[in-house]
């Protein structure tokens, strides 16, 4: 970064120790983008959410994971099958059970609620979302998607709910009562991982948490997030347990580079306005193995991520552990930030990251349209499962959307 610094156009480094960064210019549409969307709203005009829905569980056949949590079933799956649809699109929305079944004659309330009780747990989501992410990775042509992608971003999206229960907490920096859901969405706009969370627990953790938990086939290498949802520990830990985080900093003009070493005051000329203490390699090395005895608990699921975290924090600085994941933070963050700032396609590939996931929130609100949005409900877990059946209802829709791009795409013309 230092013998770039002269030819580097968007970086500068004021006298009175600031950074300052040049805006990336606005990418280009692609040149056939119009053309398609036009074709396939030729083809498939008004397309309902509920035919995708009964679609994708033709070719997926996700229904078989919702089984009764008692020994015998008296429903015959014919039976069941739209009732389940039925209950999912219900749930998905925000409409609600009586809404669905006021719409056909099939099912009755009482019918569509015994299928809700009985079939549809926070676990079978889970493995329906699973399925679903699987084989929408499986039926991707490189041709038109590239190679498989290991980079995936995160973000927290706000949904009101009633604010008599636990979870529920006003939100400082989004404003109004809430909870928080944390998605991960991979680089092309399928989620692979969704949780519930309260306004004020730790993004940073929700974020390790869902690189770990998520059980699809896809690999996270790079994790790109936003500035608050980064902290000197996250880097630590997502080194340790091999993957790279990859913020959007806001605070750039005041971030500092760390010496790799002492004795090096003149190493780096051009960066000596911006460049601190060196690292204490020492530290490091006298606490390796407890660092990676904790990194191997959040790995094995023996530790929970987001209290984990509540324990290396400023309040408690003189932790000999937190002092030397500082330490190694401060190396891992450095290298970050000269690659950061050295490459432009590195900055691009992060904003690009992070406006997929911004996408995929802008979808929330169109499918969870019920009830102005808002969780109507005092469980946590009914908040759970209609927030997961949210995010069924996204994967099924990029299901779909992929196998249409692939047949209009298909045709020479």
């Amino acid at each position: 970064m230092d013998k770039g610094l002269p030819d580097n156009q968007y970086v500068k480094i004021l006298p009175k120790g600031w950074i300052h960064l040049s805006p990336l210019e606005a990418q280009t549409d692609p040149e056939f983008l119009l053309p398609l969307k036009g074709e396939i709203g030729r083809r498939w005009p008004m397309t309902s959410l509920l035919d995708v829905l009964k679609e994708a569980d033709l070719r997926i056949r996700f229904t078989r994971e919702f089984q009764s949590g008692t020994e015998r079933e008296h429903l015959n799956r014919t039976v069941l099958q739209p009732r389940l649809l039925l209950c999912l699109y219900a749930l998905g929305t925000n409409t609600g059970l009586k809404r669905m079944a006021s719409g056909q004659e099939e099912a009755t309330y009482k019918d569509l609620l015994y299928v809700r009780r009985r079939f549809i747990t926070a676990e079978q989501l889970r493995r329906a979302i699973t399925q679903v992410v699987n084989a929408t990775l499986s039926i991707r042509q490189p041709e038109i998607w590239g190679e498989a992608t290991t980079a995936c971003a995160s973000d927290s999206k706000q949904f009101g709910a009633w604010d008599q229960n636990l979870l529920t907490e006003w939100h400082v920096r989004c404003g109004g009562r809430g909870v928080m859901v944390y998605w991960h969405v991979a680089q092309r706009s399928t989620c692979i991982y969704s949780q519930l969370k309260s306004c004020s627990s730790s993004e940073a953790g929700a974020m390790i948490e869902g690189v770990l938990r998520h059980c699809t086939e896809m690999t996270v290498k790079r994790q790109y997030v936003d500035s608050q949802e980064q902290s000197e520990v996250a880097f630590a830990f997502c080194h340790l347990l091999g993957f790279q985080l990859m913020p959007r900093l806001k605070a750039i003009p005041r971030q500092r580079l760390y010496r790799p070493g002492t004795g090096m005051q003149e190493a780096f000329p051009g960066l000596q306005a911006i460049l601190s203490r060196p690292i204490d390699w020492d530290l490091i090395r006298e606490h390796y193995d407890i660092m990676i005895k904790y990194g191997t608990a959040l790995r094995l699921g023996t530790a929970d991520a987001k209290n984990l975290l509540r324990r290396f924090t400023r309040s408690n600085l003189r932790h000999p552990v937190y002092k030397a994941l500082a330490e190694l933070a401060k190396a891992i963050k450095t290298t970050f930030l000269c690659r950061y700032l050295h490459e432009a396609k590195l900055r691009q590939e992060v904003n690009e990251g992070l406006n997929v996931v911004e996408n995929w929130n802008s979808a929330n609100s169109f499918i969870f349209y019920g009830k102005g949005g808002e969780l109507a409900t005092n469980r946590r877990d009914d908040q759970e499962i209609g927030l997961l059946s949210l995010h069924l209802l996204q994967v099924f829709v990029v299901y779909v959307n992929t196998l249409i791009i692939q047949k209009t795409l298909a045709e020479p013309v």
